[in-house]
């Protein structure tokens, strides 16, 4: 009772708060809240697994300092000290003082993704830093961890020339998602793009000491590398005093975080400590700037944010250490006149695309921005010619549908050129150097995929026998065709009983859906039980030829697409189709506040992710009469 009357002393003052909170404190509702607080509205809760590092440190600091700015709002911390059950324990207390959202940074995504999906339930959730598995929160804020594993390995690689190195990797703890994909990514690029070997993997569990202790245990058995990567720059601090101490020299050392303090990743490579470690932002102060947003009920909101990293080495530390260099991405000078967007458009191949368009347009009206749309008709050559055009008319920003991944380079090679940020929309594209582009905003594709799949798996799951499955693709090589396909087979492979028949391209149109389900019935008949389509028009197109066979679709076949626009959702309320996942098209008040960032010297996200739901034929009727699209 006593320390809770010190909680509420302390939130009234807004003094900054510290808290490790066990069990039995007693209940803190919010009608105690809203009594003691006085003007406080919003409480927060933030749970952290551990509060002694430096990366975590910093994440605290930020949220800190902008919640001061916030003078209707409190938050509570709480500190695991690195025990998983702990943390869960933490959660609930935090729940039990009636908490008006969560911010939560995670190790164990195993323990801690179950205890975050009930909260989920009940208010919102933010997951930062460290992601969760699954998708049962508000917003997730982040790196890109197995981008950031493919930077570091490509350092690597550059560090070691020639010679065939050996590689020692300090992993972060096992069970955080952060360090498998660092991971992956690390692994899957030297194995790839290099004869390098990674012959040791020790786990430091995130922690200086440990990394330390666990490096001259190995290091004295024998084990000769050339180079250590550490998923952390705490531990590659670690992998230097383990090596110091034995006295082992020339082997060089690749850290992650990039902070500008005392032992922070920017010194160590100032000092030669380490050679290179990767900026990788906290989110501290965008999870609030978020929260309050969420709290306000602010519409459009994302689903993920995905932070950029930054290489540092000592070629480029000293602009880091003095002014937090982003020479690398292009923002806008100030201008007197209205910012000028030049927006190449891939199509008008579907009804999703037309909805894209014209949120486009009202969004750039709605907040002054001078537009200029180019269609390029589904022709790759056609949108490089508009971009260019729009390089000459020294527009401010470029952004641009993709058509497929590949084949960029050149042109925005020119666009970077002439200092113009080029923003993605919709589709990802891939090329080796990532300053080329600014930022994304789209969906999460693969994440759609798996949706997808796992209601196959649910519907399914009193089924026995072999379902067999058609797959109508988007266009070839593009984002969406290619993650959707991803995505949906890491699902149904898990299974022997999903069987993919023969997989079509339809171009993303109804027509091409038509004419490629007509030819499946031709060949598989009554075999077909499923059909998966990469988007709606596609399904649509499938279920007149399914219909022109003499099948029900729906109901002989079941109908499975991506995007949930009206006359999907039309024919989920008809039965002939079972479900589809919602692909948002409107993108463009996003486009708009990135734009305006730009323009305002702030660094956009590398990704920002919308969100998006999923829907059957029973959840189809409530949402139909709200669809706006």
């Amino acid at each position: 009772m006593r320390l809770r009357k010190v909680l509420i002393k302390l939130m009234i003052l807004g003094t900054v708060l510290g808290l490790i909170i066990f069990g039995g404190i007693g209940e803190f509702s919010k009608s105690q809240k809203a009594n003691s607080l006085g003007q406080v509205k919003y409480l927060i809760g933030v749970s952290y697994p551990n509060l002694n590092g430096p990366w975590q440190l910093q994440m605290n600091k930020e949220i800190k300092n902008e919640i001061a700015r916030h003078d209707d709002t409190r938050v509570i911390f709480t500190d695991a000290a690195q025990n998983d059950e702990q943390q869960v324990q933490d959660i609930h207390s935090l729940m039990s003082y009636g908490i008006d959202l969560l911010i939560v940074s995670v190790d164990n995504a195993s323990t801690l993704t179950p205890v975050i999906s009930e909260v989920y339930k009940k208010i919102p959730v933010i997951v930062l830093g460290r992601g969760v598995k699954g998708y049962d929160y508000t917003l997730y804020i982040g790196s890109d961890n197995q981008l950031n594993g493919n930077m570091a390995a490509k350092e690597a690689i550059r560090l070691l020339g020639n010679k065939r190195g050996q590689i020692i990797e300090v992993e972060g703890n096992k069970e955080s998602l952060q360090a498998e994909e660092r991971s992956k990514g690390f692994r899957e690029t030297i194995q790839r793009e290099s004869k390098h070997s990674i012959i040791e993997t020790i786990n430091g569990n995130w922690l200086k000491d440990r990394a330390e202790d666990e490096l001259k245990n190995l290091l004295k058995s024998g084990v000769k590398p050339d180079l250590i990567y550490a998923h952390n720059d705490a531990m590659a601090l670690g992998a230097y005093q383990a090596l110091k101490q034995l006295k082992i020299e020339g082997i060089k050392i690749i850290g992650t975080d990039g902070l500008n303090e005392e032992s922070g990743g920017l010194r160590l490579v100032k000092q030669g400590i380490i050679d290179a470690t990767y900026i990788t932002p906290t989110g501290g102060t965008s999870a609030v700037q978020y929260a309050i947003d969420i709290l306000h009920k602010v519409p459009g909101l994302p689903k993920k944010i995905i932070l950029r990293n930054h290489e540092v080495t000592k070629s480029n530390v000293d602009s880091y250490l003095t002014e937090g260099d982003n020479s690398s991405i292009p923002f806008i000078k100030k201008k007197e006149r209205k910012i000028k967007l030049g927006f190449a458009q891939v199509g008008s191949e579907s009804e999703w695309r037309l909805a894209n368009t014209d949120s486009i347009i009202s969004a750039a009206k709605e907040a002054g921005v001078e537009l200029i749309l180019k269609n390029a008709d589904y022709s790759q050559k056609k949108q490089m010619d508009i971009i260019r055009d729009f390089i000459k008319q020294k527009v401010d920003v470029i952004a641009f549908s993709p058509k497929t991944e590949d084949g960029w380079e050149e042109v925005l090679m020119e666009a970077k050129n002439a200092g113009i940020p080029i923003i993605l929309s919709d589709r990802e594209i891939n090329v080796e150097d990532q300053t080329m582009w600014t930022s994304f905003i789209g969906s999460d594709f693969v994440e759609e995929g798996r949706r997808a799949g796992k209601w196959l798996v649910s519907d399914s799951k009193l089924t026995t026998t072999p379902l067999h499955i058609i797959e109508i693709e988007g266009t070839a090589n593009s984002a969406p065709a290619v993650d959707r396909k991803q995505g949906f087979n890491e699902i149904i492979q898990q299974n022997s009983k999903f069987q993919l028949l023969q997989s079509y391209s339809g171009d993303f149109t109804l027509d091409q859906g038509k004419k490629w389900m007509k030819q499946a019935l031709k060949t598989y008949g009554t075999e077909i039980d499923v059909v998966y389509a990469h988007n709606d028009d596609m399904a649509l197109g499938a279920i007149k030829a399914i219909e022109d066979y003499g099948l029900k679709p729906g109901v002989d076949i079941k109908i499975i697409s991506i995007d949930a626009t009206i006359k999907a959702f039309n024919s989920l309320k008809l039965g002939k189709m079972n479900f589809t996942v919602e692909c948002n098209p409107l993108l463009g008040p996003q486009l708009m506040k990135a734009v305006k960032d730009l323009e305002n010297g702030i660094e956009i996200p590398q990704k920002i992710i919308t969100a998006e739901e999923t829907f059957d034929q029973k959840q189809s009727k409530k949402e139909f009469s709200r669809r706006a699209y």
